[in-house]
């Protein structure tokens, strides 16, 4: 009988093929640390790791267990000897530091295509190859699989959908190596270490040693070299490993980098593609529960400085052992893709997953960030520590935060008052924040207390409706000025170093311009919307705000967004100013709508919208890139990876059936006829025969017969 691993061995090699080496390990069943033991040098278990796939099932393609080595060196001593000895492993040593999870997967992995010799490698660095390079000339180039070049890594990737990636989200790449750069420069300026950047002015580094021991020369850390001062960086879903080899490539001053995913398939190609990029003595796979690793880095020694975490939907499950792993000071950063939950459409879920009620309304994008703020910052609660948001972002189809993680008692104190809660009007839309606690200071000290509210009575002073309660949410500043316009100015200072450069300067310009006091924005289509009349320009808004003697700025997170101190009162005051200058149908208004209470109110502010110069911000004014449009059809988030590859077409259809739905109307219309108009039976409809819906009343009296009559 054939031991399993020998069953592995033999399923894909033909019967033709089961001669010599093969079929006296087949005999012996020599385990997997006895194939181990044959690399002479963790070089050379490097290499031969990048011939297994787990994929593979094609018999003999190109290779097998007895190809030729990949270093050109001799045949495995325990395969080529004609009477082969087991020989137990060396402690510790194991392909390019796999663990032990990974290495009971790699016992049942099947061989595939070698890596030839003769092949070039990339050196750290860099330019990656052209995409004109044939496939063979690809190191580790298996059938199926296909080269993505993004930054300066260059990635093997199955064309099967088996390890998730997804192109749209090089934005989210970038912005994270550019936000990574700064803070290593800003952690190791300390330490007298000099980053280096290529394409970047050298800046000088201030020592902040007391005595003179270290007043020699700087030492300088450049990118694919490891740092022995450098960061620790973990990203605990690492998938193909891309974000990983990006950060080797592209950050200097990193000492480790730890690619951690659960999958076996996704372990394996991290592997490969750090050896194809030669960084293998930065990057290192683990196949790991990423919560269960990051719990067991707790320590404060074995504490990552680096964690990144950019899951597959939502990261609730990961956050309290990241909060926990994070080095003191260190950098936590988070993507949260499950926008539809965080956003309103699923408020009930949203609390069990962040300790928060989301709802619908216009700022629901800036809530979202402050949802997930505010559920990092009460996990960290629980451990004496607080979070220090760095940088918050929403775009395209999710959103991401950096902050920064400490210990202190004192001020974790303060976390009640940084909290509030959120009522909306259901009517107008106006809201109000109600703080969940309370802080003064006396003297040197602070002073908590309970905080009074609520601040809004039973119903709208403005319409009359009623109130949903959202939160409690972060009120606090979601970013810091000072960081973000250090990687503003590094980012304008080499261009050419991100594709999306010139997208990342136009987010991170019109962040600066944002009032950080000031949480949460209207939408001006929104206020148009609700006194039904037409739409002011943005400058004539901002000018009326400005005229009124109140600041206001523009959101990274909705290019109509006025993001104001003024009160609501202020706000329908400029809209009833507008309304008078262009006028509505006041007949037409329901007595019960929002737009007849609040126009049937006078103004108390005479609004001016005479145009005033600083209305119009500098991002604007550069036409920066600020709000990108879709790059391409069914654009968005992909499918989840799955064990067998490719999208079934029913998922297909699915992501399709609401794609451009509103530019088919026309088919629809036949079919609403048999829907009866709601405003016909209000006595509201101004349609006709043009309307869509039926005329028809449940008597079966039609609207000509009723006028008729």
């Amino acid at each position: 009988m054939v031991g399993v691993s020998a069953q592995a061995w033999l399923r894909p090699v033909r019967r033709s093929m089961l001669v010599g080496p093969v079929l006296r390990c087949a005999a012996l069943r020599l385990p997997l640390p006895t194939v181990r033991r044959c690399a002479a040098t963790p070089v050379a278990a490097q290499r031969r790791l990048v011939s297994m796939d787990p994929q593979s099932d094609r018999p003999g393609s190109q290779g097998g267990p007895h190809a030729a080595p990949l270093d050109g060196s001799a045949d495995c001593p325990s395969v080529a000897a004609a009477t082969p000895t087991p020989v137990p492993p060396e402690e510790g040593h194991s392909p390019a530091g796999l663990g032990s999870g990974l290495e009971k997967d790699l016992a049942h992995s099947r061989w595939a295509t070698p890596v030839h010799s003769g092949t070039a490698k990339t050196e750290p660095g860099s330019a990656p190859p052209t995409q004109d390079t044939p496939m063979d000339a690809e190191p580790g180039l298996l059938p199926g699989e296909t080269v993505i070049k993004e930054g300066k890594a260059s990635i093997l990737f199955p064309s099967a959908n088996e390890v998730f990636y997804n192109p749209v989200q090089e934005f989210n790449r970038d912005l994270t190596c550019a936000v990574l750069t700064e803070f290593v420069r800003e952690q190791l300026s300390a330490r007298g270490v000099r980053v280096e950047v290529p394409g970047e002015e050298s800046r000088v580094v201030v020592h902040l040693a007391e005595d003179g021991a270290s007043q020699g020369e700087a030492r300088t850390a450049v990118v694919g070299e490891c740092c022995e001062d450098g960061l620790r960086v973990l990203e605990g879903l690492a998938a193909s490993g891309l974000r990983s080899v990006r950060f080797a490539l592209e950050v200097p001053g990193l000492r480790s980098v730890t690619a951690n995913d659960c999958s076996s398939r996704a372990v394996n190609l991290i592997a490969r593609n750090a050896l194809h990029n030669s960084v293998s003595h930065l990057v290192t796979p683990s196949h790991r529960d990423a919560s269960m690793l990051m719990y067991e880095a707790r320590g404060r020694k074995e504490r990552y400085d680096v964690i990144d975490l950019d899951p597959y939907g939502s990261p609730a499950p990961f956050l309290d052992a990241a909060v926990q792993a994070v080095s003191e000071g260190g950098l936590l950063c988070v993507t949260c893709t499950d926008m539809a939950v965080m956003a309103g459409n699923c408020g009930e879920t949203c609390y069990s997953k962040y300790g928060s009620v989301s709802i619908k309304a216009k700022y629901c994008h800036e809530m979202a960030l402050r949802i997930i703020l505010h559920s990092l910052d009460q996990r960290a609660g629980v451990y004496q520590r607080f979070i220090e948001p760095l940088l918050s972002v929403s775009v395209d189809f999710y959103i991401r935060v950096f902050v920064r993680v400490r210990t202190g008692q004192a001020r974790v104190k303060s976390s009640a008052s940084k909290q509030a809660l959120v009522y909306n009007c259901t009517g107008c839309g106006s809201f109000h924040l109600q703080r969940l606690g309370k802080r003064t200071s006396q003297g040197n000290q602070m002073k908590y207390s309970a905080a009074s509210g609520p601040p809004v009575g039973p119903n709208c002073e403005h319409c009359g409706y009623k109130h949903h309660l959202g939160g409690p949410i972060w009120a606090e500043p979601i970013h810091s000025p000072e960081f973000v316009q250090k990687v503003l100015s590094a980012v304008s200072a080499n261009p050419s170093r991100f594709a999306t450069s010139r997208r990342i300067e136009g987010i991170l310009s019109v962040i600066t311009e944002e009032l950080e006091d000031v949480p949460l924005y209207y939408t001006l289509d929104s206020l148009s919307s609700t006194v039904h009349c037409n739409t002011p320009s943005l400058l004539q808004a901002r000018s009326a705000l400005l005229h009124a003697g109140h600041r206001v700025s523009l959101s990274h997170a909705c290019k109509n967004a006025l993001k104001t101190d003024a009160p609501a009162s202020a706000l329908w005051d400029i809209m009833r100013c507008w309304e008078k200058m262009n006028p509505v149908k006041r007949e037409k208004l329901s007595e019960t709508s929002p737009a007849f209470h609040i126009l049937s109110t006078a103004p108390v502010l005479q609004a001016c919208f005479t145009v005033r110069e600083d209305a119009n911000p500098q991002s604007r004014r550069r036409h920066l890139t600020r709000f990108q449009e879709n790059p391409q059809a069914n654009w968005g988030p992909k499918a989840r990876a799955k064990a067998g590859g490719g999208l079934s077409e029913a998922l297909e259809q699915r992501r399709k059936q609401l794609q451009n739905k509103r530019k088919n109307r026309s088919a629809e219309t036949p079919a609403l006829k048999s829907f009866p108009c709601k405003r016909f039976r209000q006595g509201t409809c101004t349609q006709g025969e043009q309307c869509c819906y039926s005329h028809v009343d449940q008597q079966g009296q039609s609207a000509a017969g009723e006028k008729s009559e």
